[in-house]
C-alpha cells in the first residue's frame, strides 16, 4: 500500500490502496484501483493538475482520441483574479465519446481537478461535460468551455 507498492506515490492514492485492502480483508468482492482516474496536482506556481490519459496515450492505445484547449484569458474568475496564464485541456474518445484525460495548468486549478477525475469515473461524454452547469463567475467554468469545444456545441468558436 502507498510507496511501498510503487505506482503513484501520493498520498490519496495509498488512502484508496489501504481503502480497497480493507475491503478485500472484510471479504468483499476484490476491485483493482484504475490508476487512470487517480487526479494528479503539482503545487507549484502555477499549479498544474491533470487526470487520465493525454492525448499522445489515448493514441498509443489505439483510441480515437481528440483534445480540446480552453485558455484561463477567457475565464472570468481568473479574469477577477488576474491569474488568466493556463487553459484546460481536454481529451474525449470519438467513438465511444468517453472522456479520456483532463490537463489543466494555472492557478488555484487543484480546486476543480476533482470535477474532471467524476467525469472521467463516470466516463462523461463532450455533450454531457459541456452541458453542465457552473456557476458564474468561477474557474470551473473551463472544463465546461472545453468540452462544448469538442462536442461542437461552443457559443463562443
Amino acid at each position: 500500500i502507498g510507496d511501498a507498492i510503487g505506482g503513484l506515490l501520493l498520498a490519496h492514492v495509498a488512502g484508496a490502496e489501504g481503502f480497497i485492502a480493507a475491503e478485500a480483508i472484510a471479504g468483499k468482492e476484490a476491485r483493482r484501483l484504475d490508476y487512470d482516474r487517480v487526479p494528479r496536482v503539482t503545487y507549484s506556481n502555477p499549479q498544474v493538475a491533470a487526470v487520465g490519459l493525454t492525448l499522445a496515450e489515448a493514441k498509443e492505445r489505439g483510441l480515437n482520441a481528440k483534445s480540446q484547449r480552453f485558455s484561463l484569458k477567457y475565464n472570468a474568475m481568473a479574469l477577477i483574479q488576474d491569474e488568466t496564464d493556463g487553459f484546460a485541456k481536454v481529451v474525449f474518445d470519438q467513438d465511444g465519446g468517453d472522456l479520456l484525460g483532463v490537463h489543466l495548468v494555472g492557478a488555484h486549478v487543484a480546486d476543480i481537478v476533482s470535477e474532471a477525475a467524476l467525469g472521467r469515473f463516470l466516463q462523461a461524454s463532450a455533450w454531457e461535460m459541456g452541458t453542465s452547469i457552473h456557476p458564474h463567475p468561477s474557474l470551473s467554468e473551463v472544463l465546461g468551455e472545453a468540452a462544448q469545444l469538442s462536442a461542437g456545441i461552443s457559443i463562443y468558436w
